[in-house]
């Protein structure tokens, strides 16, 4: 992470394009039907118990077992690769993009992946803090739990089967977690954003500088 961070650089390329462009993919093998149009608006899960579910996106079809897929965002589909309708498809096939329309304090977190060293997940899997870590984050917070290379720090559930997961980037303290515990996260997906403590000053000059550009714009939109 460099002393210095070129704001205006980053905070334009957000302002040009403030989206996060979703790709959705074949979570399995299977015939494909879709359920939406390009530019089509879309929604995510909602409802105060989570009951309401998200756009349909696709139906896929393996051997005779239908699955409906729904919308993990809000937003708008961008692309959508229509030639592979009615069509088998290779799990991990990509399918369509949502354009989702980032909030402050999405591209804030947007923004932290690029100036945090981001330690991603090895494989397609479910992922929780090792006890020591867990015990460490209920006695204080993520982001007063210090990590080293070498460190256990995560396990990884894969198959029925729990592996150690050993920390490899630089040391520092656990400043953002991307991941839920037992929820399956892609692989090569972020897992823990990790800011050396002599950095940290860093950090908090990027949120401030974030929310207040943000802030000031949102005032002369209105």
């Amino acid at each position: 992470m460099s002393d210095e961070i070129d704001f205006d650089e980053i905070l334009g390329k957000y302002h040009s394009d403030p989206y996060e462009y979703v790709d959705i993919f074949a979570e399995h093998t299977g015939k494909v039907h879709f359920l939406c149009e390009i530019d089509s608006a879309v929604d995510t899960v909602s409802g105060e118990w989570k009951h309401i579910p998200g756009t349909p996106l696709f139906e896929i079809t393996r051997e005779r077992n239908l699955k409906k897929i729904t919308s993990p965002t809000n937003g708008v589909i961008s692309s959508l690769n229509l030639d592979l309708e009615g069509s088998f498809v290779e799990a991990g096939e990509k399918l369509m993009t949502i354009r989702h329309p980032l909030k402050k304090k999405e591209i804030i977190e947007c923004i932290l992946k690029e100036v945090l060293h981001v330690f991603p997940a090895p494989e397609r899997a479910k992922y929780f803090f090792s006890l020591d870590v867990q015990s460490r984050i209920e006695k204080k917070s993520a982001k007063e739990v210090s990590v080293k290379p070498g460190d256990e720090i995560i396990i990884m559930s894969l198959m029925k089967r729990d592996t150690p997961v050993y920390y490899n980037g630089e040391a520092g303290v656990i400043h953002s977690v991307y991941f839920k515990p037992g929820v399956s996260v892609g692989q090569g997906d972020p897992l823990i954003g990790v800011c050396p403590v002599d950095k940290l000053h860093l950090i908090k000059k990027v949120i401030t500088r974030v929310k207040a550009d943000w802030d000031k714009n949102e005032v002369h939109a209105a």
